[in-house]
C-alpha cells in the first residue's frame, strides 16, 4: 500500500502540504482525516479547498454535520466533521452512505465514529502534533 509522510513546522506551509496531499490521494474520492482536536483537520481541509478553488467559505461542520462546497469547475466536495454524533444511526440519517459512494469527493473529520459506514478504499491523513509544534502529516490508502 502507497504511503507518504509529510512535515511541516509553520501555518505559511500550509499550502504546499496541502498540493503534496491532493497530489498523492487524487484519484480517491473519500478522505478521511485524524488528528487530536486542534491537530489542524480543519485547517488542512480548508487549504486543500482552497487549492481546489472551492468558491464558497470552508468552515467546520460541526453543527451541522456535513457542508458542501462547490469548485470553481463545478465540481461537488462534501465536507464532514462527525465529532459530536453519538452513534453511526446519525450518520445514516443525513444519508451519508449517498455521499461516500457519489463518486463526489469527501472529506471526513472523526471518521472513526462511523467506521463500519466507510467504504472499503479511502485515503487516510492522520496528522501528529509533536511537542514543538511541528506536524507529520501521514498518508496511506
Amino acid at each position: 500500500m502507497p504511503s507518504k509522510s509529510i512535515t511541516y513546522r509553520s501555518l505559511s506551509e500550509i499550502n504546499k502540504v496541502a498540493k503534496e496531499v491532493f497530489e498523492f490521494g487524487q484519484k480517491t474520492p473519500v478522505w478521511i482525516f485524524e488528528g487530536q482536536m486542534g491537530a489542524g483537520k480543519t485547517t488542512l481541509i480548508k487549504a486543500i479547498c482552497e487549492n481546489l478553488v472551492v468558491t464558497s467559505h470552508v468552515q467546520s461542520p460541526t453543527y451541522s454535520l456535513v457542508n458542501e462546497y462547490v469548485t470553481k469547475r463545478g465540481e461537488n466536495i462534501y465536507h464532514f466533521d462527525f465529532y459530536r454524533i453519538k452513534n453511526e444511526d446519525e450518520a445514516m440519517d443525513i444519508g451519508v452512505e449517498d455521499y461516500l459512494f457519489s463518486g463526489e469527493r469527501c472529506f471526513i473529520e472523526w471518521a472513526s465514529k462511523i467506521e463500519n459506514l466507510l467504504p472499503t478504499k479511502y485515503l487516510k491523513i492522520e496528522i501528529q502534533v509533536q511537542e514543538d509544534g511541528e506536524r507529520i502529516v501521514n498518508l496511506s490508502f
